[in-house]
């Protein structure tokens, strides 16, 4: 989430947040619109992303990976068509790769805090998490 890549902090934290939509998952849903919201210092798009990605004021490689990730994690496959949309968009190899790992963590990590029950602790919990990870990153 923190290494090199052509993605920016806060893309990948939207990344984050939107595998979590698809999943249901409330804390992290919460965390990861948190994150992104301080990363991109625009709430209203991170929130316009998790509302209606098509409308939402992103670009257009963001948009198919966003639009892919959705497709991997709520069919659980993705097609070679969907691939050489995102690829169609001007997204890299390597950014595929990038946003890929992204999916994979949150997909597992979506699953584990649902299990565990993890609990939302309110807005300013979530800005308080929000300035840490961005502070310190994943340890």
């Amino acid at each position: 989430m923190r290494g090199p890549s052509a993605w920016s902090v806060a893309d990948r934290e939207l990344m984050a947040a939107f595998v979590s939509k698809v999943n249901g998952s409330a804390f992290c849903i919460g965390a990861h619109s948190a994150t992104a919201e301080r990363a991109y210092q625009d709430g209203a798009k991170v929130r316009a992303v998790l509302t209606d990605l098509d409308s939402a004021p992103v670009a257009e490689g963001l948009r198919a990976t966003l639009r892919m990730l959705g497709t991997l994690t709520g069919a659980g496959t993705v097609s070679a068509d969907d691939m050489r949309e995102v690829l169609s968009a001007g997204v890299t190899r390597d950014q595929i790769g990038d946003a890929l790992a992204v999916c994979a963590a949150f997909d597992t990590t979506n699953r584990l805090a649902d299990a565990f029950g993890f609990e939302s602790p309110g807005p300013g919990g979530f800005e308080a998490g929000a300035d840490h990870l961005l502070k310190r990153g994943y340890r």
